[in-house]
């Protein structure tokens, strides 16, 4: 079955910009254009196209999607069987936040007793199992198992108290540095008041410190879309301005 473009953009539940979009950057090309112009899919477009939006739902880059389907080794089961993995991965992420969910609603009913670690366990666990989805990869090949998983320990430990101080944390360290960095000075007071937030809110992770895997992380925030995305929101440029803010605060250059 063939479909012009607006009949697919309806199918998958995109727009015709993403289509048109995928085809000039050459990630989805048409099987043809007609005689009127339009392009027209076929059923080996469409089954790529399913493909493109798993790994977008999975927040892989267009680029690397790119380089994943047109490597000589993709195999389309097995990155459907990677992709059922990491849905059922999700899936129980999603049951044990429900269960917390559902265990807190008897508490205010009156039904169970809820201890306060209880009621951060699912949230804390939702942010390990996200971090590990989206960055377990790269940082366990950067800081190794061991690493990561005390880190992992480390939030999973955390107390109320000290679970909504990161928050607040968090919030405080997003807001100086988006002020920091409309002075545009990385040498400013406030760009150097972010970077030691940083260290603060790293060492809620972290069991020890040094400057050089400080430095390694903020680069990484640079050369990593995903990390680098993030910090965009605050303010585009806002990744690199914090790596170059870092290099002042920790004395390493490079």
């Amino acid at each position: 079955m063939e479909y012009t473009i607006h009949e697919l953009a309806k199918l998958a539940g995109i727009t015709t910009r993403a289509l048109r979009y995928y085809d000039e950057i050459g990630l989805l090309k048409p099987a043809r254009v007609n005689s009127s112009g339009y392009r027209i899919y076929g059923e080996a477009e469409v089954d790529k196209l399913q493909q493109i939006l798993f790994y977008r739902e999975l927040g892989v880059s267009l680029n690397d999607i790119k380089e994943i389907l047109t490597s000589p080794s993709f195999n389309r089961v097995e990155a459907l069987k990677e992709y059922r993995a990491k849905l059922l991965d999700e899936k129980k992420r999603l049951e044990k936040l429900i269960a917390n969910v559902e265990k807190t609603i008897a508490m205010l009913e009156g039904r169970v007793i809820m201890t306060d670690k209880e009621k951060f366990e699912g949230f804390k666990q939702k942010m390990i199992e996200e971090n590990e989805l989206k960055y377990g990869k790269e940082i366990r090949e950067k800081y190794g198992d061991e690493a990561v998983d005390s880190s992992y320990k480390k939030l999973k430990n955390m107390t109320e108290e000290e679970y909504v101080a990161l928050e607040k944390l968090s919030s405080e360290l997003n807001e100086t540095l988006k002020l920091a960095f409309d002075t545009g000075d990385p040498a400013g007071e406030l760009a150097q008041r972010a970077c030691e937030l940083h260290k603060k809110w790293l060492m809620y992770f972290w069991s020890s410190y040094s400057k050089e895997a400080h430095m390694a992380l903020v680069q990484m925030y640079v050369q990593d879309e995903r990390f680098k995305a993030y910090y965009d929101k605050i303010a585009p440029g806002c990744a690199e301005f914090l790596r170059d803010a870092m290099r002042i605060y920790t004395g390493i250059k490079e």
